[in-house]
Parts: structure tokens; sequence; C-alpha cells
């Protein structure tokens, strides 16, 4: 099982209780059949003080994917513990041809730099490393093999390259996140240790979540962003 959750606090708030299980538990289902990307025709969905826990089979480790950032949009969404099944080893591509397709979708993919990254292969996992300019580079390479069928985990090991220091670097990322539309910037605080960036506090949703760990990646002086951030869901 693996659990994508911000932090949270010691005890549940006020806020985060007024939205109900079961109209998060049906929202989730409705978003999900609202997803092109998500096929499987029987996914369950449980739902407990906002931690939403995911059963069932997909085909793919992208639909796997695709249903749990469907969930994540959800408004009320505090945590996604995802326990869904991949098929098991069978006819899907591997060893030889899954690497060569991880080679070819590296070479073709836009905004990757193929010559910096370097893929291992170990039946369906595929491991990448090498150290790279942008995270945003990084997240890209991981995102197109995700998509590959044969392909069940994907683990990132790609570093960043070292960043030049700059002494507004907080000051530049909090101005950021208030030029963020679906951002309250007051409710993040933004720490600084040489060229790596803390975030702390709380968003909305985890939309608001993704943009804020976005946002702070996109400045060139950052390294390493350190994820406190509370999802709590605002009172309906």
């Amino acid at each position: 099982m693996s659990i994508s959750s911000a932090p949270e606090s010691d005890a549940p708030t006020a806020m985060a209780r007024t939205f109900s299980d079961l109209t998060v538990r049906r929202a989730v289902e409705s978003e999900l059949a609202w997803t092109p990307d998500v096929t499987a025709p029987a996914i369950g969905v449980a739902v407990d003080g906002g931690v939403v826990t995911l059963t069932g089979d997909v085909g793919t480790l992208h639909e796997r994917i695709a249903v749990v950032e469907a969930t994540q949009r959800v408004a009320g969404v505090r945590t996604v513990a995802d326990e869904l099944r991949l098929p098991a080893p069978g006819g899907d591509p591997h060893g030889r041809t899954l690497a060569a397709a991880v080679d070819g979708i590296l070479a073709w993919t836009a905004g990757v730099p193929r010559t910096r990254i370097h893929a291992d292969v170990e039946g369906h996992r595929v491991v990448l490393t090498g150290e790279v300019e942008w995270d945003s580079e990084r997240v890209a390479a991981k995102r197109a093999v995700e998509r590959l069928h044969g392909v069940h985990e994907v683990e990132s090991r790609i570093e960043l390259s070292r960043r030049p220091q700059a002494d507004d670097v907080a000051e530049q990322i909090r101005n950021a996140l208030v030029r963020n539309a679906i951002l309250d910037a007051a409710r993040i605080t933004v720490t600084v240790d040489g060229d790596e960036i803390t975030l702390t506090g709380s968003v909305g949703s985890w939309t608001e979540h993704q943009q804020a760990l976005r946002t702070a990646w996109s400045s060139p002086h950052v390294r390493q962003v350190h994820d406190r951030l509370r999802v709590e869901p605002p009172e309906i």
C-alpha cells in the first residue's frame, strides 16, 4: 500500500470535519467516472474522516496514477491510501523489450534531457538516475516512463545540479505564491536554508498542495523542497 498525504496536524481540525464521509465518497466516485483515463469498471472507495482508501484492479500504472490524482482533486479529501492492484506480470513487455521502450520514450519526450538520465529496468520496475537542471525535467522523465505498458513501478533517483545562492529566495517564492490564482498565500510560510526550502502551513485542497510545491520547485535557487503543508478542506 502506498499513501499520498501532506503532513497532518495532531488532530483533525473543525474545518476538515465539515465534509461528511458520504459526501466525499460520492464526489470521488463521480470524479472517477468523469476522468477519461480511468476505465477500471469497479474501484472501491472508502472514506473515514477525509482519508480515502482506494481498492480494486487497474490495467496499467498510468491508470493507477490517474485514479489517485482524480481522487486528490475532490474537495474534502485530506489523504489518499492507494491499495489498487496492477495485473500480475504476464504478457506485458519486460526485460530488453521494455528497456528499449523506456530508452525510446525518454529520447522522444520534449523537456527531458535524455543524455543526463540513465534508466535501469528490473522486470517491470524502472529506476531512473542522473542529474538535471530542473525538477520539471525529472518529473517529465518519470511521467513519460509511467505511461508505458509493462511498467509497474518507477523510482526516480534523479538529482538536481547544485543551485546558485540568492539572498531573496524566500521573497521570490512568496511573490510567486501570491501571484497564483488558486493559492491562499497567506496560509503558507516559506523558510530557506541554503538551497533547501521548507513549506509549512495549510492549504484547502490537494490541487493547492501540488501547486504550492510546483511553485517552490520553479525557483532556480532551490535544490530541495521539504513539504510540511497540511491539507485542511475549508468549511462548506
